[in-house]
């Protein structure tokens, strides 16, 4: 049990390393009018959808063994609206703080909590359930940052991946895939 939690504990620490930069790299293509642009009514602008990470994240991760992941002074609410000055720079800073949270909690479990029992809105879920729901939601909205950053740039979209059409080239320059190092 202790290398599968070792290997469980890498394993989500490697994807949720991987989801942060790819959100960044979408981001990294905006301008920052573009960053705050809502496409329709029911949708979340890119910055909208890292503050509601952000305030996941610190409200999760925060105390992550020892207090419900709702915290009170959490107002998940306040993570859907924006002032007309919320900079880009706030915003990214909210971001870079929650993921620190993160890593942060991350690097200090041991294989020995992953069977642990954390509550989430007093909900009981071991430590290797709340780890998965939490890379589910971030990996969720990640998608949705990709995919606004892919709609708002068009035709000036840098690929993240392999670019469409290009899967046989890529396969022949590359014969053992791609690395999935750390």
């Amino acid at each position: 049990m202790n290398d599968l939690a070792v290997h469980y504990l890498d394993e989500i620490k490697r994807q949720l390393r991987g989801h942060k930069r790819m959100a960044e790299a979408a981001m990294a293509q905006l301008e920052d009018k573009e960053f705050f642009v809502t496409i329709d009514l029911e949708s979340n602008p890119v910055a909208v959808l890292v503050k509601h990470i952000a305030g996941n994240a610190r409200s999760r991760f925060t105390d992550f063994l020892s207090s419900d992941g709702e915290k009170p002074n959490r107002f998940r609410d306040q993570e859907f609206e924006l002032s007309g000055k919320t900079s880009r720079d706030e915003v990214m800073r909210w971001w870079e703080q929650g993921w620190s949270i993160v890593f942060s909690t991350l690097n200090s479990l041991k294989p020995k909590d992953v069977m642990r029992t954390v509550t989430i809105r007093q909900e009981p879920h071991t430590v290797m359930q709340a780890l998965s729901r939490a890379l589910a939601h971030y990996a969720q909205h990640i998608g949705q940052i990709v995919f606004l950053a892919k709609h708002l740039r068009s035709s000036q979209w840098q690929t993240l991946s392999i670019p469409r059409g290009k899967s046989e080239e890529y396969k022949t320059a590359h014969p053992k895939g791609i690395s999935r190092g750390k």
